[in-house]
Parts: C-alpha cells; sequence; structure tokens
C-alpha cells in the first residue's frame, strides 16, 4: 500500500487518511545501510544521483554545494515534498499558525528550505524566532561555520549522520555466513542462497554489497490510480525525471538487506506478503493480470488498481528482459529461497526502539 502523507488522521498504526487529502505516489523506501559509500543513487526513479562526482537532482543548479554523500543530498528533498512533509496551502501548523512554508512555490527548493531554517534558528539569527536548543546543537555540530551561514544543508548531513550511525546493520546471518560462520544459515536459508544466485537468477539485478544493481527496471506492475497526482495518470517511474520513453515504468532495484520485514513490496507497496512479490518476478505478466486487490490493506486503493489488457499493452515496450522468460519454483524452493531473504535480516533491526529520543529540541510530542 502507499503512505498517508500530511494532513492525517490519529498517529502511528491508526494513521488514516484524512477527508480531501492524497496519499504518497510510491511506496516509502526502507532506510537501512543508507550511508554505505557504494550508493550513488536516492529515490525508486533515481532523481537523487551521483555521475562523476556530481550531483543531479530535482534542484539542479539551485542545490547548495558541499556535500559528500548522495544520502545527505537526498536528505534534502523529503521536506519539499507536499504530501511527504510540507503540507498544502491553507494548512496550519501543531500550534494552530498559518503554514508559511507550504504557501512557497513548489520549485522554488532554496526559498522552502531557508523557511526551514529559519523555523529552526530564526530569520537572519534572530534569537527570539529560533528553537534555542537547537541553535546549540547547531554550533556544536558545525563549529567552524558561522551561525549567518548555516543552511538546511548542514540540517540534512545531521539528519544523514543519523541515519547512517543508526540504521547501519550489517550483522545478518548472512553477513555472519560470509565471515566464514558457517553455521550461521540454516539448511533452507543456504538452499535458497543457492537458488537466488543461481536458477533463480535473482542477482542479476539484486547484486553486490548492497544487494541492487541500482539500475532501473520495468516490472510490468499492476499501476495503482496516482492519486497524489491524477487517478489516470501512469506513474512512469524513472522517465518522470530523464523524459525519455525508453524509461516508461522502470524503477530502480531496491536493496534487499531487511527486506522480509520491510513489507509491503514494489514502488508501489502493490504485494503486501514476500511470497507474492516472488511470485511476480518468476512470471509478470500473469501476475500482471491477476493481481488480486484484496490483498491491498488500504480499502481507499482497492478501486484505483489498473491491469487491464490497455495498461499491460502500455508496459510490455519496455519490459525487463531478463524477467520475459517465466520461471517456476517448487513449494519447497519457494520456502527456502523465502528463508535466505529471511537470513538478510539483521537482529538488531529488532532494538530500533533505541534510537527514539525521550525529547526533541522544539519540545514538539515524539511520535
Amino acid at each position: 500500500s502507499l503512505s498517508v502523507g500530511t494532513g492525517a488522521e490519529d498517529f502511528g498504526p491508526l494513521r488514516s487518511l484524512a477527508r480531501g487529502r492524497k496519499f504518497t505516489p510510491r511506496n516509502a523506501p526502507e532506510v537501512f545501510n543508507r550511508g554505505l559509500p557504494e550508493w550513488r543513487t536516492m529515490f525508486w526513479d533515481s532523481r537523487v544521483e551521483l555521475n562523476f562526482g556530481q550531483f543531479s537532482t530535482p534542484a539542479k543548479d539551485a542545490l547548495p554545494t558541499g556535500f559528500t554523500h548522495v544520502l545527505q543530498v537526498q536528505a534534502m528533498f523529503p521536506v519539499t515534498s507536499r504530501t511527504e512533509m510540507r503540507g498544502n496551502k491553507g494548512d496550519r501548523d501543531v500550534f494552530g499558525n498559518i503554514n508559511e512554508i507550504a504557501s512557497i512555490d513548489d520549485k522554488d527548493f532554496p526559498a522552502i528550505w531557508q523557511a526551514l531554517m529559519h523555523r529552526l534558528l530564526g530569520p537572519d539569527g534572530a534569537k527570539s524566532k529560533a528553537v534555542p536548543s537547537y541553535r546549540q546543537l547547531f554550533r556544536e555540530a558545525f563549529p567552524k561555520t558561522p551561525p549567518d551561514s548555516l543552511g538546511f544543508q548542514h540540517a540534512a548531513a545531521a539528519i544523514a549522520a543519523y541515519e547512517r550511525s543508526a540504521y547501519t546493520l550489517l550483522d545478518s546471518p548472512w553477513d555472519r555466513y560470509l565471515q566464514n560462520e558457517s553455521d550461521a544459515l540454516t539448511p533452507a536459508a543456504k538452499r535458497g542462497a543457492i537458488l537466488f544466485y543461481g536458477r533463480a537468477n535473482c542477482v542479476a539485478c539484486h547484486s553486490g554489497n548492497l544487494m541492487t544493481d541500482q539500475k532501473h527496471h520495468n516490472l510490468i506492475i499492476p499501476h495503482i490510480g496516482n492519486l497524489a497526482i491524477n487517478e489516470r495518470e501512469n506513474d512512469l517511474g524513472r522517465a518522470r525525471e530523464t523524459k525519455n520513453p525508453g524509461d516508461n515504468y522502470k524503477f530502480r532495484t531496491p536493496p534487499l538487506r531487511n527486506v522480509a520485514e520491510t513489507g509491503p513490496w514494489m514502488h508501489n507497496g502493490l504485494y503486501t506478503t514476500l511470497e507474492g512479490a516472488i511470485q511476480h518476478h518468476l512470471d509478470p505478466i500473469r501476475s500482471f493480470q491477476n493481481y488480486d486487490t484484496r490483498q491491498l490493506t488500504m480499502p481507499e486503493l482497492k478501486d484505483h488498481v489498473h491491469n487491464s489488457d490497455e495498461d499491460l499493452q502500455k508496459q510490455l515496450a519496455t519490459f525487463s528482459e531478463i524477467l520475459k522468460t517465466p520461471r517456476h519454483l517448487s513449494k519447497q524452493e519457494m520456502n527456502d529461497l523465502i528463508q535466505f531473504l529471511h537470513a538478510l535480516t539483521s537482529p538488531s533491526l529488532h532494538d530500533l526502539e533505541r534510537n527514539v529520543p525521550a525529547q526533541v529540541p522544539s519540545g514538539l510530542l515524539v511520535d
């Protein structure tokens, strides 16, 4: 399913779509191991990308300088999304005040970032409108940067540093097995690994330490009406960034570490079981045609899945060559492969409460 964004009702597991609000258009990616040096792309469509030492982003030349990792650049953009964080014009903040950031034009990234820094540090260093604790924390984190030179790129660097520290988890059974701990994997997981790197050919895309080739592929995923944009507008994936029709419906290969714990799966959260996601890879066209909407957890989405013959024909032009030949796994083989994917789960994943602060500098409720 898709994420419930700004203006939602309730909190946590009870969070639901408020009247007149939109879903975010894509499934929220996981955050694990995003600080590793191999990363050069972020987001499902790689709209943040590192190429030959240069960062490519939606902000183009308006992007500040000084970034050292693509994760820092990624942190600049969720705050600019209306459905994800920024909200709509006319919205009020938690104090009942008009949300001034929502009134800024969608493409005026510098103004959005500056307004956010005004909230944190006060406009032009005006202490009366600042959050005092944030001013002190920024001084400690960036002691060589004058206060009037601090920008949202510094906040993004701090966010990335936190994500790297809190969510780099490399102690899975698979990691231990690769470090010569031969009994770290169960016999079923070992058989699943042989399938993964062999006949099932998962490694064709899910390769390397990150278990992703960071390339873009069209898996013939049924389309969910893009309720954040337009009901009938297809999500063209990578092509929305490149404007190249050859990239239509292609999305970047997701990493697989902790994959068993990070459902729903696919760029639009279409599959709610790991087995369903695997089965789609084995025979994408058949899975497209026979998709069962009953698995969607958000009832508002059930009537917006587009998997007609017309929808299929639109996607076939860029269908991944890797998946064109249907494959079959026995029930035992499917179970073995799933056991291997579970072996990619870090035990530390179940102790993430340690990263939740007792309070935050603004004094707002920690959800």
